[in-house]
């Protein structure tokens, strides 16, 4: 067991002022990956710094008739919350699908966004991998990639984002809060995350030192539905193959506004620009639906073993949206 140092912050900017001091810090919420990670040897950080008890637990109605939720609300507050259930089902939707509901119980808004890949490679520190180790390989690609990338993956990395929670938010056009040495920053959730590019080790656009403080949403406009479904290999427990989370607003038969975002597809949440465009101003029917998801899906560059994920998530797509629209 290697050693490290524990600190519990009292403030965010505390915590902060903690992690300069130390180059090998690493922020401690739920310690649902964070601890498995460290069991696995994947990581080893010299400092925890504790931030699971700062006041950043609340969930707040904003006065745009947004909401704001704080980094350490833990995932099953956050998906009984009454505003979140009617306003933003997607969001409680795809909580309610990840892990159990112990785990939920635990993990945290901030850490679920900075959850690392399940890919096996990357989890057993006797093979290569460039997410864990630059410049090693990516054996994947050769290898066992069957729940892979087949959207924006690149030489270096074929690895997917593990979250649910940030599909949803994805789609939800929300916004995350950071603290740092430099000071706060607000950052979209569909810039948050980075595809791999030559840098597969790098997750997320944070700068060192930086704390998530929370999320906030945007308004929902009357008329809007969303929701959020997932395709996996078993019947909880599981992480996506594929999901997609939708928000719609039909009026007349006609799609008036969209959004979409994908799952288990790609190294980030994948929010699906391309489809909204067809979508937006075409009539709510099935073709359309498939149409929209045909043009997101088109960039698809499936591996040996798992083509097969390109038409599970154009049928995802189709019957989230039919779905939805019908409910107008």
């Amino acid at each position: 067991m290697k050693p490290f140092a524990y600190f519990r912050a009292e403030s965010a900017e505390e915590a902060v002022g903690a992690f300069a001091g130390h180059p090998g810090a690493q922020y401690l919420g739920g310690g649902t990956n964070l601890v498995d990670l460290m069991k696995l040897g994947v990581t080893a950080p010299d400092l925890l710094i504790d931030v699971s008890r700062l006041p950043l637990n609340g969930i707040d109605e904003m006065p745009d008739g947004g909401l704001h939720i704080g980094a350490t609300v833990r995932n099953s507050d956050l998906a009984a919350h009454p505003a979140v259930r009617t306003r933003y089902a997607a969001l409680s939707q795809a909580l309610l699908s990840g892990a159990s509901g112990q785990l939920r119980n635990t993990a945290t808004t901030g850490g679920n966004l900075l959850q690392r890949t399940r890919c096996t490679y990357f989890q057993d520190i006797s093979k290569p991998c460039n997410k864990r180790a630059p410049g090693t390989g990516c054996p994947a690609r050769e290898g066992v990639h069957r729940d892979l990338a087949v959207l924006g993956h690149s030489a270096d990395c074929v690895a997917t984002h593990p979250s649910d929670m940030a599909v949803a938010l994805a789609a939800l056009d929300a916004a995350v809060h950071l603290h740092g040495p430099q000071g706060a920053r607000t950052v979209a959730v569909t810039d948050f995350h980075r595809l791999p590019g030559d840098r597969p080790d790098q997750d997320t656009v944070i700068r060192s030192g930086e704390l998530i403080t929370g999320v906030s949403l945007p308004p929902v406009l009357p008329g809007t539905h969303c929701g959020y479904r997932k395709a996996r290999d078993r019947a909880s427990y599981a992480f996506a193959l594929a999901s997609v989370a939708a928000v719609v607003r039909v009026e007349g038969g006609v799609v008036r506004d969209a959004a979409l975002s994908f799952g288990g597809l790609a190294h980030r949440p994948w929010r699906a620009r391309a489809a909204e465009q067809v979508l937006r101003g075409a009539p709510a029917t099935e073709e359309t639906y498939a149409r929209a998801a045909d043009a997101e899906l088109a960039a698809a560059e499936p591996l040996r073993d798992n083509a097969f994920k390109v038409p599970l998530a154009r049928n995802l797509a189709v019957s989230v949206l039919a779905d939805l629209a019908s409910r107008t």
